[in-house]
């Protein structure tokens, strides 16, 4: 389905030499996300070159932004259809990366791709702010990261409790931010992140993008994250 050249060429802006594997890989995701969204809703971008471009090299940017050692523990919250964690588990199979999404439609989607794909991922149905209180998920994951249209004071709150102090939430976002990150920087600093820095960009359709990189430097107070319309009713 996807244009193995075209795939091969976005990638390698981000740094990523695709390995005939992982092209068959993708292909197979960008043929199953098709199926499968004529039964459930996980995308309203079906043609092979969006797939490529809004799913797939959206989600490798974050390898260009965003150095993530061997090894690393990776938590996508509010995955949705898998983007970015999936894609990343297939282009870095090293990662250690759990799928957490609220709906279990989705959860039962990405697990019919790993299979598929032979991608060796943990898949979690929870509402975000209730896996970020749980023991066996608070504070274990080197990163954490998110491609949402929530606003990023909420998201933080979302997020930023499943990250280990020294590691990172990564937020990928769209351009504009700057009113937006300066309301969520007293947020995260309540959260025990500090900004890192912040990277704005443009995919090969000409989008912009922004990357924002959180660094964990200190614990997250105990009653956080708050109940999900707490968050909204009254964002930090």
């Amino acid at each position: 389905m996807i244009d193995c050249d075209g795939m091969i060429k976005k990638a390698q802006i981000y740094g990523v030499e695709l390995s005939k594997q992982q092209l068959n890989q993708l292909d197979k995701y960008a043929e199953m996300l098709v199926d499968w969204n004529t039964k459930i809703n996980l995308t309203g971008i079906t043609d092979s070159q969006g797939i490529m471009t809004r799913h797939f090299e959206d989600s490798l940017a974050i390898l260009k932004y965003v150095d993530i050692p061997s090894e690393s523990s990776l938590i996508d919250v509010g995955t949705g259809a898998g983007f970015p964690g999936m894609v990343l588990k297939i282009v870095r199979s090293d990662l250690k990366v759990t799928l957490l999404d609220s709906l279990n439609k989705r959860i039962t989607f990405l697990n019919a791709v790993a299979v598929e794909v032979g991608a060796d991922v943990q898949t979690i149905h929870m509402r975000a702010e209730e896996g970020g209180r749980l023991p066996a998920l608070r504070e274990q994951f080197d990163f954490a990261c998110a491609r949402a249209v929530s606003n990023l004071r909420e998201l933080s709150e979302y997020c930023i409790p499943y990250v280990k102090v020294g590691g990172r939430f990564v937020s990928m976002k769209g351009p504009d931010i700057g009113e937006e990150l300066n309301s969520a920087r007293p947020g995260i600093g309540t959260l025990g992140g500090k900004i890192r820095s912040v990277n704005e960009y443009s995919i090969s359709d000409q989008s912009g993008r922004t990357i924002i990189i959180v660094d964990k430097v200190k614990p997250t107070p105990a009653q956080f994250p708050r109940v999900s319309a707490k968050i909204s009713r009254k964002p930090l």
